[in-house]
């Protein structure tokens, strides 16, 4: 038999943690486990593990069909290769990039993270929970300008999130991809998620009017923005 194929769901913003009476794209996700109640576990890393983070999540994951858990690191923490492995999803919230990273790479999570991609675990996220699983990131964990960031590498290229959601974030991502700072990639409104099947977008959905992904390159010298084929959807 083949084996369960790698899938990512990167989403710019939106879900429970920006629009918690529209769950499409928590919906979304869960549906690409192709189980009637996917387990599917919570990393609030880049939040600092804040339980109010946590909560939020319950209070939103209890009434799909859905066995959520929650993975914390600023507590005692459990086996993770056997957590993690044990998920059907794993769903990464937002917040500080830089700090959720170093706390992964200092627990050997990363390493777990893509045996779990490549045994057909589903990762989902959004702004940090979506940048993290590309080569590089446009992030805020700095305070003051946004910046480019290292990250995951299980795919390509480099990944904005928030892109019409605050005003600095498509003319710096552009000047860094024109600039070469960063690698040419893919730009996510807040409501828009893109579904990757092993290194390729398989489709991208917007949970609000409006919202979608774009490719940004560089061509002749010049950023080269395309808005990507969107389907927008609504809750049943």
């Amino acid at each position: 038999m083949p084996g369960k194929p790698r899938q990512i769901v990167a989403m710019g913003g939106g879900g429970f943690s920006m629009e918690p009476e529209n769950l499409t794209l928590d919906r979304y996700v869960l549906a690409k486990a192709h189980a009637s109640e996917p387990r599917v576990s919570f990393l609030p890393t880049a939040s600092g593990d804040a339980d109010s983070y946590a909560l939020r999540f319950y209070a939103a994951f209890s009434g799909l069909p859905c066995r959520p858990s929650h993975l914390m690191f600023f507590r005692r923490t459990p086996d993770l290769r056997e957590h993690v492995l044990s998920q059907d999803v794993l769903y990464v919230g937002g917040g500080n990039t830089k700090s959720m990273l170093g706390v992964w790479r200092e627990y050997g999570l990363p390493e777990i993270l893509r045996e779990a991609w490549e045994a057909g675990v589903v990762l989902a996220g959004l702004s940090a929970g979506a940048i993290c699983w590309f080569e590089q990131g446009l992030t805020d964990s700095f305070e003051g300008e946004l910046r480019p960031l290292e990250c995951l590498g299980l795919l390509k290229g480099s990944a904005c999130p928030h892109y019409d959601g605050d005003p600095a974030r498509r003319p710096t991502y552009q000047g860094l991809v024109r600039t070469g700072v960063l690698l040419p990639g893919l730009a996510l409104d807040d409501g828009a998620a893109v579904h990757f099947v092993d290194d390729e977008i398989q489709d991208v959905v917007a949970s609000r009017p409006g919202a979608t992904a774009y490719r940004v390159e560089k061509r002749n010298g010049a950023v080269q923005e395309v808005a990507l084929p969107v389907e927008f959807r609504s809750e049943p």
